[in-house]
């Protein structure tokens, strides 16, 4: 078979990032988090106490001394991908629930897109690799080989991300993660920026119902 460009796109918590890894093991492809790449340019916001509201020549200067990159482990017990920022590894910062609102709002921003458009495209030159984001399929790589849009029920979808902050947030109810995400789809789907939607000819999976390892064998039965 011939390798292929895959995009997985879909709102927080739906199992993007769980299905996506799971998909390019199967493939032995490579798996690009490309949500983290708008995480790791908040953080870098973060760090010099930017709100995310700034004028976007603010955000032209940060993104223009950032240097972002995915390194591979390739350990036997382990295959993971770390995300650098300015060679330092970020990839256990940028999941709090802070960074992922401030996340939302800089990806909103029109030099902080055209800065990883640039990224994710550079990427994915070499196909055999599955890209996970909002609008991959719809903006970034418009010429796919195969597009999935993943979704589930808010409610489905606030339990996961629960699951996953838990151990890290003891003071977190399901009930605020659920605000959380109405919250995030409201700011990711009205945005006059690449507004988060399936693509027209994307492949929509509802996964409420089912598991990851189902939604995998769902997907390949389209290759």
């Amino acid at each position: 078979m011939r390798e292929l460009l895959i995009t997985i796109d879909g709102p927080a918590g739906a199992g993007k990032s769980t299905i996506s890894r799971m998909l390019a093991d199967r493939l032995d492809y490579r798996y690009i988090d490309t949500g983290a790449l708008y995480r790791a340019v908040a953080l870098a916001a973060d760090r010099i106490k930017l709100s995310g509201d700034e004028e976007d020549a603010v955000f032209e200067d940060l993104c223009r001394g950032l240097r972002i990159e995915f390194v591979r482990e390739d350990q036997p017990a382990e295959k993971q991908t770390r995300l650098m920022l300015d060679r330092e590894d970020i990839t256990d910062q940028i999941r709090t629930p802070e960074l992922t609102m401030l996340a939302s709002k800089v990806s909103a921003k029109g030099p902080v897109r055209k800065f990883l458009l640039e990224v994710q495209r550079a990427l994915g030159r070499e196909k055999a690799a599955v890209f996970e984001g909002r609008d991959m399929g719809t903006v970034v790589f418009p010429e796919a080989d195969l597009k999935f849009f993943l979704d589930a029920s808010p409610e489905a979808r606030a339990r996961r991300r629960y699951e996953e902050l838990k151990p890290f947030r003891s003071d977190l109810t399901c009930d605020m993660v659920l605000e959380e995400i109405n919250r995030r789809d409201q700011n990711d789907s009205s945005r006059a920026l690449s507004p988060l939607k399936p693509a027209v000819d994307a492949i929509l999976i509802d996964s409420t119902a089912l598991s990851p390892a189902g939604v995998v064998e769902k997907m390949l039965s389209f290759f």
